[in-house]
């Protein structure tokens, strides 16, 4: 599994005050947990013998953040070593104690699926695996040690005279509040709390209902001394020099009514932190029970993963105005060689490649400001290119630029064109094998490239027909490709088709149709069968898109004779008319309509808990589970999967797709889909699913005319709204709309924290920064002395003249932010000062 695991949540308040000494309000700051992890398979699966050995069951792995499951793989066959290889990508919308892997095992006569073991690590141990495959030992699952959250504690000591003038000690234990308590069964906990002194009676809160953050403000006191004479049995004899061995143990619970009580998790404290502390105040995170020890398990089998991770410290937008502003110049920068998006991308190619260049196109994407700078690399990689049919073609920060453009804008257009077909190929699963040192026995290649062709006709068909879909800004864009590209050849009447095709088909539709888990297109990898038949799709969309090979005759560039065969079948006049109207059409001028009614496609569907309008606001037969499914047309929930619905709300109906704040309805992960008539409040099965969601049901009605501006993030109950208190049910919202840029493309992007990992970019290879300042200076002398000279009143020397304005405009502001960087603590003035 390669997962993309992002944690934005508050720094905790020392670290604030290490950035922000002076308290000051405007200065935020965000954590922001980035992670990459690979998950390829487990070995030796259950216990190393005896009649549980799995080799008759199927297995499978969920991966959750505490114990909130986000993903899940295909279920394998009967193996104790399956490999699993499986991708998955998503943000972390909440902060989070603990990534957990666990692997279950499936059988037919039991209902529930059996645990095999797990694999969790806890957020601040993530470092040590970094960038290493590393096999994990599975450790068995234990109910009490499945715990997250945290507690906050008051406790101090008071001397009391009791009714016969002695002293005694008494010991305040006040519970204050919880946070992060866990869903059960996908629902809000209803938590109480107990709190034990070694030796005395248990003493319990009141129980808090529906809600992981529970506020409970109850105060509990021990008496931990008394008198030699004193009898009662209720309390009990402590020595004043034994007080410090005394321990507090508290304890998580959610009352299950009717069913068993569910432990949530404990924290023991020592008395003694009053030694020096008359008061002593605290959170706590819980712990399992018994702090977790356990005897050693057996050999549960293994795990093999793969981490990366960084993190974003982000502060306050006014700390990165002056860097942002920076990179927002770079456009207009001449050359665009100087500038300090293009420098960013140079200087970090041999350390990261261009991954730099994600957040600079991100933050160009935001301000409007990506055309210009794409347009202008893209004129600056011509001039270095002398041949027509190698434009292009290599891995330039062009073409990276280009490509991580439409991975970001162009994700719904792939959703719309390719979905359809792809679902068909993998639940259809025909056989397409065409190689015959490949085909299995029984395989007929007759038929087999039947099947291809037949898929392959499917796809280039839906490409082709698809440019009323392509976002204007990839349009933009392929006209501006196609206009540089005859201009710098025009004696080819050919390239201005294959600076457009170069992009689109192979960088875009061929990588697409190859790993669309990749793009969001499938949930799952493919089967190998499966695998191989994307593989051979690909190839042969790549050679049909790609203009040179049907201007002119690349049959020859088939290595293998069963590819020159096949791709023979399409060598007609209408492949390469269709080809070329498709490209003329997403990189002209002309507006395009769509050439008719477009067929019903499923975008995304599942079950989740579905609130019933019209009802009260706390309960639970105000929710309900409903099915809930997502077309290109319209967006649906049903009784089941499968069964007729029982409502339908057009998508050219909806006005918005927000989040709900959990105080809405003492529910997690809940959204609401905004339209003419009331709101349709729905909760998803975790954090991960309700961005999923939000992010379909968005881009699908992105261009929705009518779209709101504003919304309200609660419900309106009781005759009020909850966020704003306004009466009026028809009174506008109170907070803004997700933004929507570029053409109603709606996009998440936090520019602050775009410019954070420009920042660190940059100060990652200050050395190489700071080496060029010293060329700059002898640049400088050489100049003074003769020794360099300009040629003319207009042009000096290139490289010289490049590097002038380089130093001017990017080099010597970014060494003043490194200059005022040495201490953490100045880090507010960092950016802020540089003028």
């Amino acid at each position: 599994m390669n997962i993309d695991l992002t944690c934005i949540s508050q720094l905790p308040s020392v670290f604030l005050h290490k950035i922000n000494p002076h308290g000051d309000q405007d200065c935020v700051s965000t954590y922001t947990l980035v992670m990459l992890l690979s998950a390829g398979e487990a070995k030796n699966l259950g216990p190393s013998s005896g009649p549980n050995r799995l080799r008759d069951l199927c297995t499978f792995c969920t991966i959750s953040l505490d114990q909130e499951e986000v993903y899940r793989t295909k279920v394998y066959e009967k193996s104790v070593s399956p490999f699993y290889s499986e991708d998955f990508y998503f943000e972390i919308p909440r902060p989070f104690q603990c990534l957990s892997f666990y692997v279950y095992a499936k059988s037919m006569f039991q209902i529930r699926d059996l645990p095999v073991g797990k694999v969790a690590i806890r957020k601040e141990d993530l470092y040590k695996y970094c960038g290493k495959e590393n096999w994990f030992q599975l450790q068995p699952v234990d109910p009490h040690s499945e715990v997250q959250g945290k507690v906050h504690l008051e406790m101090k000591l008071n001397e009391l005279i009791t009714e016969n003038g002695s002293i005694c000690q008494q010991l305040v234990v006040q519970i204050i509040a919880c946070q992060g308590l866990p869903l059960i069964s996908g629902q809000n906990c209803d938590p109480y709390a107990t709190v034990t002194l070694v030796g005395s009676d248990q003493k319990k809160t009141k129980v808090k209902k529906k809600t992981s953050d529970p506020q409970f403000e109850e105060t509990f006191h021990f008496e931990v001394t008394r008198s030699s004479s004193y009898k009662g049995r209720s309390h009990f004899h402590v020595e004043e020099e034994d007080i410090e061995k005394l321990e507090i143990k508290v304890e998580l619970w959610n009352n299950g009514n009717l069913a068993q009580d569910v432990f949530l998790g404990e924290t023991r404290i020592s008395v003694k932190i009053l030694r020096n502390d008359h008061i002593h105040r605290a959170w706590y995170l819980l712990q399992p029970k018994g702090n977790g020890t356990k005897s050693k398990p057996d050999d549960m089998g293994s795990l093999r993963l793969k981490v990366t991770y960084t993190e974003d410290n982000v502060l306050s937008s006014a700390c990165y105005t002056a860097l942002r502003n920076l990179m927002l110049k770079s456009p207009d920068v001449k050359p665009i060689s100087a500038s300090a998006a293009h420098v960013l991308g140079d200087i970090c190619r041999e350390s990261v490649g261009y991954e730099a260049l994600l957040p600079v196109v991100r933050l160009l994407l935001h301000h409007n400001r990506l055309l210009p700078f794409l347009t202008s690399v893209a004129a600056l990689e011509l001039e270095n290119t002398q041949e027509a049919n190698t434009i292009f073609r290599g891995n330039s920060l062009a073409t990276r630029c280009i490509d991580d453009m439409m991975k970001i804008v162009g994700r719904s257009y792939l959703t719309v064109t390719l979905k359809p077909v792809l679902n068909e190929i993998f639940e259809s699963n025909k056989t397409c094998e065409i190689d015959p040192v490949k085909l299995k026995e029984g395989d007929n290649v007759e038929v087999n490239k039947e099947n291809l062709q037949g898929y392959v006709q499917k796809v280039f068909t839906f490409i082709t027909q698809s440019s009323s879909s392509c976002p204007p800004l990839m349009c933009d864009v392929f006209r501006s490709l196609r206009q540089l590209a005859s201009k710098h050849f025009p004696a080819d009447p050919h390239v201005q088709y294959s600076a457009v095709s170069s992009f689109v088909f192979l960088r875009f539709f061929a990588v697409a149709v190859l790993s669309p888990h990749t793009f969001q297109l499938r949930s799952h990898h493919p089967d190998p069968e499966i695998s191989r038949t994307l593989t051979l799709i690909s190839k042969t969309i790549q050679s049909l898109g790609s203009w040179g090979s049907l201007s002119k005759n690349k049959l020859s560039s088939f290595k293998e004779t069963y590819m020159y065969d096949f791709f023979k079948l399409f060598q007609e006049d209408e492949c390469i008319e269709k080809v070329k109207m498709f490209l003329d059409e997403i990189s002209s001028n002309v507006s395009k309509e769509s050439s008719g009614v477009e067929d019903s496609f499923v975008l995304k569907e599942g079950e989740v808990h579905k609130r019933a309008q019209g009802r009260k606001r706390i309960g639970k037969k105000n929710f309900k589970k409903r099915w809930l499914r997502v077309t290109n047309q319209e967006l649906s929930y049903h009784k089941q999967k499968g069964k007729e619905a029982l409502c339908v709300i057009p998508v050219k109906n909806i006005l918005s797709v927000e989040k709900l704040e959990e105080s809405a309805f003492n529910r997690k992960n809940m959204f609401q889909v905004i339209q003419s008539e009331k709101p349709l409040y729905v909760q998803a099965g975790n954090c991960v699913e309700t961005n999923s969601w939000i992010e379909v049901l968005s881009q699908v009605s992105r261009c929705n005319p009518g779209r709101l501006s504003t919304f309200h993030p609660s419900a309106y109950v009781g005759g009020s709204w909850l966020c704003c208190k306004e009466p009026n049910e028809s009174t506008p919202g109170c907070k803004p709309c997700t933004a929507t840029v570029l053409a109603n493309i709606q996009l998440d992007i936090d520019c602050d924290r775009e410019t954070e990992r420009i920042f660190s970019f940059f100060s990652s290879n200050r050395s190489r920064l700071q080496k060029m300042e010293g060329v700059y200076s002898l640049q400088q002398y050489k100049i003074k002395t003769g020794q360099m000279y300009f040629h003319n009143t207009h042009v000096c020397d290139s490289s010289v003249y490049v590097f002038i304005i380089f130093y001017q405009n990017v080099l010597s502001p970014l060494l003043k932010m490194f200059l005022l960087s040495i201490d953490v603590t100045k880090t507010y003035e960092i950016i802020a000062n540089v003028k």
